[in-house]
């Protein structure tokens, strides 16, 4: 499968598989290593075919996987510095085969070209990414309370997007949740919620925008049928028209195939660093 596909979205895992001609990868590997595996399959990817493991943060519900992966499997794992310490802390002193890269700086691995930048979210040095193949931007943006002038300049002129439509405010205060995680969700440390994530489609919105991804949805202050009316109707009221889907905790979600083209292969040129 050349194209990318959701494999799990929200606050009890995420996972989101990515292939070329040449380059396959995960991006966060916060399910277990059998869900991965199955849901792999469900796409006709094996496990064993995977590349390397994209990691955003260091958070459980992006790298709850992640052990067993690189354990049994041997996985090398991108990621920045302070999420590799936060890994590797995290594991008791296991140390993953690390490929470091710098936050805010592009790099090359296989025929992608992958520039992580930060977001604000309660943890060391999260981020973001834009990926572009040959002939495509990918923009993947979760986990973040707040859309910076710098995420909005990094998701401008993408052809897909996956971004957060965490919670519906309302609903949050509705909850029964404690004081403490309403503060979290709501700060700009925490999570973006459906009307933000309006509002950031609308402000990197242009004509060759394919499809968007409403991603980790919160099963408790959210719902599809929510953060789709509230997406659509701010984007509604701009004139704004583009194909939105969401990206689904506990199944696949839609794929995004891409059209076969030429191109040629480029060799990775990453640093490796192991951080143990």
């Amino acid at each position: 499968m050349k194209g990318f596909c959701p494999l799990a979205s929200g606050s009890k895992g995420n996972c989101i598989y990515l292939g070329t001609e040449h380059t396959k990868i995960l991006i966060d590997a916060g399910i277990s290593t059998r869900a991965i595996q199955m849901r792999l399959a469900e796409i006709n990817i094996d496990l064993a075919d995977i590349d390397a493991i994209l990691i955003s943060h260091d958070h459980g519900d992006h790298i709850q996987g992640l052990k067993t992966l690189t354990y049994k499997m041997g996985i090398p794992v991108l990621a920045n510095h302070e999420t590799a310490k936060g890994i590797v802390e995290t594991f008791h002193g296991y140390c993953p085969k690390f490929k470091i890269f710098s936050t805010g700086e592009t790099f090359e691995f296989g025929d992608l070209e992958i520039h992580p930048f930060s977001v604000q979210h309660d943890t060391i040095d999260p981020v973001a990414f834009t990926i572009k193949t040959p002939h495509l931007k990918l923009g993947f943006c979760t986990d973040l309370g707040f859309a910076t002038s710098l995420v909005q300049a990094q998701l401008t002129h993408c052809d897909y997007l996956y971004v957060e439509a965490n919670h519906e405010p309302s609903m949050v205060h509705a909850s029964p949740r404690p004081m403490i995680y309403k503060q979290r969700v709501l700060s700009r440390s925490g999570h973006l919620s459906n009307e933000a994530c309006g509002h950031l489609i609308a402000h990197v919105f242009h004509p060759k925008l394919k499809h968007v991804h409403l991603a980790h949805l919160s099963s408790e202050c959210n719902s599809p049928e929510t953060a789709l009316t509230v997406v659509r109707g701010i984007l509604r009221q701009q004139d704004i028209h583009v194909d939105i889907s969401i990206a689904h905790q506990d199944k696949v979600s839609r794929a995004i195939l891409f059209e076969e083209q030429a191109n040629l292969f480029q060799e990775p040129i990453i640093q490796e660093v192991f951080v143990c």
